[in-house]
């Protein structure tokens, strides 16, 4: 029972710690990614969403729920909504 428990109340040390790592590659893909692929998407500029992950990966390593909940939110859009179709647009395929 109290194996349980613990592993109830580190989950979210656990969890925030998984998005972090996932932020920080994030920023590192944002940085490779060329710089005309979020003016093609017409996103926000290379640089803005390299300071948004890494800014993330801060914010979310810090502890303070509340920030951390802000910092998976960037993360979850990076990963869930411009990265497919930053990738879509580098590989020609236009349906995104």
């Amino acid at each position: 029972m109290y194996v349980l428990l613990d592993i109830a109340y580190k989950f979210p040390i656990y969890f925030f710690q998984a998005l972090t790592i996932a932020a920080i590659i994030g920023a590192v893909l944002a940085a490779s990614t060329r710089e005309d692929a979020f003016r093609a998407g017409d996103r926000k500029g290379k640089w803005v969403w390299v300071g948004l992950l890494a800014g993330s990966a801060v914010a979310m390593a810090t502890g303070l729920q509340f920030l951390a909940w802000i910092g998976t939110v960037i993360t979850g859009i990076y990963w869930f909504d411009v990265r497919p179709q930053l990738k879509a647009i580098i590989n020609g395929d236009y349906s995104y």
